[in-house]
């Protein structure tokens, strides 16, 4: 989406592990730490540093724990920083990075899955080289070590090494031998140079550099940059200069901030009429027609669209099952969605002059997903992205988009991005319809238009949600269903209800209740139905009686003010079934975040997950 990067937009945070590098006249290390802190977010189990002058400090658990082992007083003008969310070897000190190569020479910090590790690791230990770690970063620390005693030249050697490596990085290298140097590279995870008047700051996503700079330069897949205290270059795998144009970050770290609230998803929820209201903004004028700027220079493929593939990973996913459903309702194209990380492995079936891939990706960096993208342009498809990242791969790698404007979302569980994501379906479907002629369709503007006030209501009765969320927060299990527009909301609900409570739930049709999951309900079982008053209402309410019928819970999300068949229910606005989604939802995400809250559990940071997937 190059051609849409100067629209107004907060970038959301994105990446798995994180990366923090800084050179130049400060010292390094406390601003190492303040960015080590800023990525606490995503999840990670151990953390580390290195510094010139000052060596290496690693420690498992928090940044706090590292903080501590640095000895008082340190100064250094260069430095690079991690914190590891663990992918091969379990959460140790030796498994934390920076990594050495077998002379301490070389230290690397890496994000991303070396795929071919064991086998760089079996030709190194053939050779001689002592391995510290279980890590596949080391492999390639040794590799680049190896290399080093070639050239004694520092990007020489990364890249040489960088040519036998196989999978996914974004790294940082220093050398003891040329402390003001710190060499950086990417392959599939995100890195970004942060340009300040007192030296370079290097990291994985924004939130780092933003108390040093807010003019940044994204690296591409296949770049490396050298960075120095006074000036910095990028070169291709080809060794050429690259020359590249600074962008401007437009949100500060005050948005990323809790603002006085017990946890961030609470607060993230609670932004969510604010998100509703930015996704809409200036999209619609008085005669309900939708325009989309991302999308003007390939309007005319999009009127001879005969066939919509849509993908994502995770809640993006289940936005994708909403989006499809919109796009039939609206627009009138067959749609399929695919998960990305099956999409990119199959058998390429589609004519690429009728058919649009639309990627679906919080970060924009999601690794399955940026592969089923270039899958599809490789096959000549027309690719759009709905992201919410500007400067991301797949912004840049799409043909056109549309932004969430959803603002930096730090909880790990999904909530006003993905209620974004919906909104942006819904423009999207709107827009199909009219550019084939369609013509607009004013009542569902109307309910769109009001959907920011009528989220605001849903979110005015989170202490009723809060009360029936403590009710039920002792279940082992819970089961969430829903039709039709609801069918992927009950998807999504129980997805939320896993990630921050850890109790296990499963989402099913309604209508497949009879097909298997009926012989789960037990005396006091919840289920949570999904059962507005929509053109499938009274056959989910049949459903809901065959569960009652054998002494389960029923916990209604409806439009009704009175369901005799609920045990609990949560009443949200009647809007045009199609935008029904974009309020269920809202109640469900609510209910997760109190059980976890009554559970005692890490909301913003579930056990074993990451914000944004950029690995396989």
């Amino acid at each position: 989406m190059p051609r849409i990067l100067s629209l107004p937009f907060e970038v959301l945070l994105t990446s798995m592990c994180g990366i923090i590098g800084y050179i130049g006249k400060k010292n390094a290390v406390p601003i190492i730490i303040a960015g080590l802190k800023s990525l606490e977010y995503r999840g990670y189990d151990s953390a580390g540093l290195y510094t010139a002058p000052g060596g290496a400090v690693k420690a498992k658990g928090r940044v706090r724990s590292l903080e501590e082992k640095i000895p008082p007083g340190l100064s250094a003008h260069a430095g690079i920083g991690h914190t590891r969310w663990a992918t091969h070897g379990p959460p140790t000190e030796e498994n934390a990075h920076p990594h050495a190569d077998a002379t301490g020479t070389i230290w690397v910090v890496h994000n991303g899955i070396i795929e071919n590790f064991r086998e760089l690791r079996t030709e190194l230990e053939a050779e001689g080289v002592a391995f510290r770690s279980e890590t596949d970063t080391e492999a390639l620390a040794q590799l680049i070590g190896k290399y080093y005693a070639e050239s004694r030249v520092l990007e020489t050697a990364v890249a040489s090494a960088l040519s036998k490596v196989r999978g996914a990085y974004g790294i940082a290298v220093m050398s003891t031998e040329e402390p003001d140097k710190i060499v950086a590279a990417r392959l599939g995870s995100p890195l970004l140079i942060g340009i300040t008047e007192e030296g370079y700051a290097l990291a994985s996503d924004p939130a780092p550099l933003l108390p040093q700079t807010r003019d940044v330069v994204y690296l591409d897949d296949g770049e490396m940059a050298v960075l120095t205290r006074d000036r910095f270059e990028i070169t291709g795998v080809n060794g050429l200069p690259v020359q590249k144009t600074p962008e401007t970050i437009d949100w500060d770290v005050e948005a990323a901030q809790k603002k006085g609230f017990e946890h961030f998803m609470l607060k993230e929820m609670l932004e969510i009429p604010d998100v509703l209201e930015n996704a809409l903004r200036g999209r619609i004028d008085d005669s309900s027609q939708v325009h989309l700027g991302g999308l003007i220079d390939v309007t005319d493929r999009l009127a001879s669209v005969k066939r919509v593939i849509m993908t994502g990973c995770g809640s993006a996913y289940y936005a994708g099952l909403v989006g499809e459903l919109l796009i039939e309702e609206l627009a009138g194209i067959p749609v399929e969605v695919e998960v990305a990380s099956e999409f990119r492995y199959r058998r390429f079936v589609a004519d690429p002059e009728t058919t649009v891939l639309i990627a679906v990706s919080q970060s924009g960096e999601t690794a399955d997903t940026l592969e089923a993208v270039r899958l599809a342009r490789n096959h000549g498809m027309l690719t759009l992205g709905i992201v919410n990242a500007v400067g991301s791969s797949i912004a840049r790698e799409t043909d056109g988009g549309v932004y969430n404007h959803a603002g930096p979302e730090i909880g790990v569980a999904s909530t006003k991005a993905f209620l974004s994501q919906l909104a942006v379906c819904a423009l999207v479907a709107l827009f199909l319809k009219q550019v084939r002629g369609g013509g607009v369709s004013p009542d569902v503007v109307r309910d769109l238009r009001s959907l920011p006030r009528l989220a605001q209501e849903v979110l005015d009765a989170r202490t009723h949600i809060e009360a029936i969320a403590k009710k039920y927060a002792g279940a082992k299990d819970a089961l969430f269903i829903g039709r039709k527009f609801q069918f992927p909301i009950a998807y999504e609900g129980a997805l939320k209800l896993k990630e921050v409570s850890y109790i296990h739930a499963e989402a099913y049709g309604a209508g497949e209740m009879k097909h298997g999951p009926l012989a789960l309900i037990e005396e006091g079982f919840p289920t949570i139905a999904l059962v507005p008053r929509d053109s499938v209402y009274e056959k989910t309410l049949s459903n809901i009686e065959e569960i009652r019928a054998r002494g389960g819970k029923i916990i209604a999300v409806s439009t009704e003010r009175e369901l005799a068949a609920a045990d609990d229910l949560i009443t949200v606005p009647l809007v045009h079934e199609a935008l029904l989604p974009l309020l269920t939802a809202i109640p469900l995400q609510l209910l997760a975040y109190y059980a976890a809250r009554e559970r005692g559990l890490p909301i913003d940071m579930p056990r074993n997950l990451a914000k944004s997937v950029t690995v396989e």
